[in-house]
């Protein structure tokens, strides 16, 4: 992956082609990127012609719907399609290198091995970890969160301890709670959306409070497309020695995301979100906070 300004997530020569494009001052959370005929609904300068240059890498588009009707997709929110480039890595995989990771000695194993760890590298860089032991892979976002709710959470949270969510989130990031509420007495605390369908912020600080211990909540949504304050949820959170996660599907492909800057304490995100394959996505954790983890 290639960080580029512009709104659509990109891989490879996709993304070289975008750079340079100024990011959308706006994410629309049900339409990233609207891979659409014309190109036309790609946000800034240059975009009519930004838009069939980057249709051309996937294929999938390549066909016609509804009596003749080019295919318009505009459900990425939910999962992107995967560029020509991801496609063929993936088959040049299966047809020379697959063999088990850190399993065997041979060449094969060998390759998929550096590959694996390589993608590692790609990731940490990409979202500005400090520490390339500071990635878990994982089968995706749910996972990923569930690890946190079963290792961290079993470890820290107790009877009457506090976690605080947004009523906007996924259930991803709502069961996993759910579950150690049930089964511990954990106390969970919704921070309301306001007029404008944002997320609440002064809401979400009277939440807080001495029992507070998580703030969990999505960086952008996939329905509503707000962006939440994260650098206030994080100073407040901080305020009352709450650690933070952030639900980063929909803003690591469509925004730049440093997690250093974020100075969240776990961040997840899937790769089927951004043009990669189902199947996979990592968790990231502060190299202290992952070290006291069981």
């Amino acid at each position: 992956l290639e960080r580029t300004s512009c709104v659509v997530p990109l891989v490879a020569r996709a993304a070289q082609k975008a750079r340079g494009s100024p990011q959308s001052s706006m994410l629309v959370g049900f339409a990233l990127p609207l891979l659409g005929a014309s190109g036309a609904v790609l946000a800034g300068t240059g975009a009519a012609r930004l838009g069939p240059a980057i249709r051309a890498d996937f294929p999938l588009l390549e066909q016609q719907v509804h009596d003749g009707v080019p295919l318009v997709y505009l459900d990425s929110a939910a999962t992107s399609q995967k560029p020509a480039v991801v496609l063929e890595a993936m088959a040049r995989h299966q047809e020379r290198d697959n063999a088990n990771v850190h399993r065997g000695a041979h060449a094969l194993s060998v390759r998929s091995t550096d590959a694996y760890e390589a993608a590692r590298d790609k990731v940490a860089a990409f979202v500005g970890a400090a520490s390339r032991d500071e990635v878990v892979f994982t089968s995706g976002a749910t996972e990923a969160i569930n690890l946190v709710a079963q290792t961290w959470g079993r470890a820290n949270l107790g009877e009457g301890d506090e976690v605080v969510l947004s009523v906007a989130e996924h259930h991803s990031n709502i069961v996993p709670w759910q579950l150690l509420a049930a089964e511990r007495g954990v106390v969970l605390r919704y921070a309301r959306l306001n007029a404008t369908e944002q997320l609440d912020l002064p809401h979400l600080l009277t939440l807080l409070g001495p029992r507070t211990k998580l703030v969990a909540v999505q960086h952008v949504s996939n329905v509503l497309g707000a962006v939440a304050p994260v650098g206030e949820i994080v100073a407040a959170a901080q305020g009352v020695g709450a650690r933070v996660l952030l639900d980063a599907c929909q803003s690591v492909p469509h925004m730049p995301v440093d997690v250093g800057r974020l100075g969240v304490d776990f961040l997840v995100a899937s790769g089927h979100k951004m043009c990669g394959p189902t199947g996979v996505g990592f968790l990231w954790g502060r190299g202290e906070v992952l070290e006291g983890m069981p």
